[in-house]
């Protein structure tokens, strides 16, 4: 277990090391760490797929935004359980690091930001493949940077997407299986003009 320990934190203070070299990557990183970059883009293709296309490709559209939203409340939901359950510090609080982001005071072990982004991939990865691709490229660089930045160790990144692929997953059978009265619910909506 020690030696996990070793090996999280040496990964963490080498990443790290990196801080102040490159301004323009440090700037850049600065950006993909926020907490509205990755988010809001993920948001923003759940939206978008929402809306985008015509008769059953849009009712399989709707699904895929369905999936991502439910996947994001289960990840949520179990991250919040283990962080209350285990507290462990942030990795500026224990090394000697550069911060690239303000100082969250919550659990560092699950990273609910990669459970977020993992969660969005992965919903989208089940209808489109290129696009999924996509965001789990960006959900990897969300994750990367969080390292970089010294909020989170590697196996923190790693639980939260672990954490969100399988909420994803779970919800995805979900709704699914319950297609016939997602199709009700989503008439009332279209009715509305919501869908």
């Amino acid at each position: 277990m020690e030696r996990d320990v070793a090996v999280d934190q040496a990964i963490v203070e080498w990443l790290n090391s990196g801080v102040g070299r490159w301004g323009w990557w440090d700037a850049f990183m600065e950006a993909i760490v926020s907490d509205y970059l990755v988010p809001v883009m993920g948001s923003l293709v759940l939206f978008g797929l929402w809306f985008w296309g015509h008769g059953q490709e849009r009712f399989r559209h709707q699904l895929t935004t369905l999936t991502g939203g439910i996947g994001i409340a289960f990840a949520n939901l179990v991250t919040f359980q283990i962080n209350h359950a285990y507290f462990r510090p942030r990795p500026f609080t224990e090394l000697d690091l550069k911060l690239l982001f303000y100082e969250p005071t919550d659990s560092s072990f699950p990273a609910n930001s990669a459970a977020i982004a993992f969660a969005v991939a992965t919903a989208v990865f089940l209808s489109h493949r290129r696009l999924g691709l996509a965001m789990y490229g960006l959900a990897f660089l969300y994750g990367l940077a969080r390292v970089y930045a010294g909020v989170h160790y590697p196996t923190d990144t790693l639980a939260g997407a672990g954490i969100g692929i399988t909420a994803t997953l779970v919800a995805h059978g979900l709704v699914w299986r319950f297609t016939p009265l997602v199709r009700r619910v989503l008439a009332v909506f279209q009715a509305l003009h919501l869908a």
